[in-house]
């Protein structure tokens, strides 16, 4: 039981070290939860989940030999690079019209569910991340049998869900506090992060395609 316990405590921690970082996910959950409310960051992890679900059954099938190609690795570079560029391009572009909507507005958008997979797979980080460190994670829960893998999975989730929900209500809760021009610089903060993250796994993509 021990085992278990430490399995969930470190994954939960290391999730959340990780989903502190900027990124497509959170980008969305910032300029979303405004107008689509505090359940927007639970609903893109729900997407998030079910992608990383799918990627870990991959991985326990053989998958990370493929993960670790240089290939696969450049593919995943430089087409994630673009995506973040175009992202980040588009927010700035959009953020003289961009106010703080209301509630009123939350039953219309792009389903969330499917844009907590998209992002996931938008960012280049994600795919690298899973073919080194939680690959290593899930071979030391291997050892602990099904439940190490399910306590490793449930903690890393739950670390994200975690900091996704906090994000959420806080923007949410916050609306009334911020100013149409503090949250564009808000939002602007979040694109000028995206170019520069897509920038910086373009040159990974391309050090790695000429060595």
């Amino acid at each position: 039981m021990s085992l278990f316990i430490t399995l969930f405590v470190t994954s939960f921690i290391v999730a959340l070290s990780g989903a502190v970082m900027p990124g497509p996910l959170l980008t969305v959950t910032i300029s979303e939860s405004p107008r689509r409310g505090m359940m927007t960051g639970p609903l893109l992890i729900v997407g998030h989940a079910v992608l990383e679900l799918a990627l870990v059954l991959a991985l326990l099938m053989g998958l990370a030999p493929v993960l670790k190609m240089k290939p696969v690795f450049i593919v995943i570079a430089l087409a994630g690079s673009a995506v973040l560029l175009w992202m980040g391009v588009g927010m700035l572009k959009s953020l003289p019209t961009m106010v703080l909507t209301t509630a009123d507005d939350n039953a219309r958008g792009n389903n969330l569910i499917l844009s907590g997979i998209l992002m996931s797979l938008a960012n280049p980080y994600w795919s690298i991340w899973w073919a080194t460190i939680g690959l290593g994670y899930i071979l030391h829960s291997m050892d602990a049998g099904v439940m190490g893998v399910v306590a490793f999975f449930s903690g890393h989730i739950l670390g994200d869900l975690f900091w996704y929900a906090a994000v959420s209500a806080a923007v949410w809760k916050g609306r009334k506090l911020l100013s149409d021009r503090s949250y564009r610089i808000l939002i602007g903060s979040c694109a000028l992060f995206l170019i520069a993250f897509s920038f910086l796994f373009a040159f990974s993509g391309v050090r790695k395609l000429i060595s």
